[in-house]
C-alpha cells in the first residue's frame, strides 16, 4: 500500500469563531481541491459545526482535538465521540503532549480514548513524543517506545485507519524543531516497531511529524523517507503558511 502523504493543522485554542469559520473558507480555496494528498484540520470545539460546513464538497476533513471516551452522562463540560461524528468529524487527535502535560492524560487513558475513537468510527490521530530531558538522557526511544506500544496492537486491527504523530515536546511551539536526520532517525524506529506486530501494519501506518513545521522547514523534513506528512500548530492559523505546508507534501507520492 503506498501511503498518502497526511497535513493535519491543530488550531489549539485559536479560532473558534467567525475567524475559523474565514480560515477554513481561506484553505478550501487554497487546497481544498487536492487528490495526492490527505489534508485534515481541528478547530475547536465551538467552530466545528461550522467549519464542518465550509468544508463540505472540499477534500478537507474534520477533526477534533480531544474527547471523553464515555457514551454520555452527567460529564459537565465535556463532548463524546458521537456528537464529534454529527458535528462532521472522522477524525480525532488523541493524546497531544499538552493533554498529557497539562490535563494529566497517560499512556492507558490514550490507549482507551483510541479504543473507543475507533469504535465509534473516529479516525485516530496518535501523539507520541519525548521532552527535551528526556532527549538529552538518551531516552527518546525508550519513552517513544513505550507510548506506542501502548496503544499500537488498536491500530493493528485495522491497518491504516489510524496515524501516529511524532512530536518532540521539546520543539513543540519552542521554534526549535528536529532536522531531517533526527526526524527520520526517530520515525525509521518506529516503523521498525510497528513492524514488529506486522510488516503489513508498518507498511500501511502513515507517521507525521509534529513541532514547529513550518513553510521553510517542511520540505525538508516531509522528504524523509518515514515521514508521511505534519501534524501543524501555529502555522496552521495562516491560510499561506499552511497551504505552503500541504503544497510541499505532494513531494512525498
Amino acid at each position: 500500500m503506498k501511503r498518502v502523504p497526511l497535513i493535519a493543522g491543530n488550531w489549539k485554542m485559536y479560532k473558534g469563531g467567525a475567524d475559523g469559520v474565514e480560515l477554513a473558507r481561506g484553505l478550501v480555496k487554497a487546497c481544498g481541491d487536492l487528490a495526492a494528498i490527505e489534508v485534515v484540520i481541528a478547530p475547536p470545539f465551538t467552530a466545528l459545526a461550522a467549519v464542518a460546513h465550509e468544508l463540505s464538497g472540499s477534500r478537507i476533513g474534520l477533526a477534533a482535538q480531544n474527547f471523553l471516551p464515555k457514551p454520555e452522562g452527567a460529564f459537565t463540560g465535556e463532548i463524546n465521540a458521537s456528537m464529534l461524528l454529527e458535528a462532521g468529524c472522522r477524525w480525532v487527535i488523541v493524546g497531544h503532549s499538552e493533554r498529557r502535560q497539562h490535563f494529566g492524560e497517560t499512556d492507558a487513558s490514550v490507549r482507551e480514548k483510541v479504543q473507543v475513537a475507533m469504535a465509534a468510527g473516529l479516525r485516530p490521530i496518535v501523539c507520541i513524543g519525548e521532552t527535551l530531558e528526556q532527549r538529552e538522557a538518551g531516552k527518546t526511544m525508550e519513552v517513544v517506545f513505550a507510548q506506542l506500544d501502548a496503544f499500537a496492537e488498536l491500530l493493528a486491527a485495522q491497518p491504516g485507519y489510524g496515524v501516529v504523530a511524532y512530536e518532540p515536546i521539546w520543539a513543540i511551539g519552542t521554534g526549535k524543531v528536529a532536522g531531517p536526520e533526527q526526524a527520520e532517525e526517530v520515525h525509521a524506529a518506529l516503523r521498525q516497531r510497528l513492524g514488529k506486530i506486522s510488516n503489513d501494519f508498518a507498511d500501511d501506518t502513515r507517521i507525521l511529524y509534529g513541532g514547529s513545521v513550518k513553510p521553510d522547514n517542511a520540505v525538508g523534513l516531509l522528504g524523509c523517507a518515514n515521514v508521511d506528512g505534519a501534524l501543524v500548530g501555529g502555522a496552521s492559523l495562516s491560510t499561506e503558511n499552511f497551504s505552503k505546508i500541504v503544497e510541499a507534501a505532494p513531494s512525498l507520492v
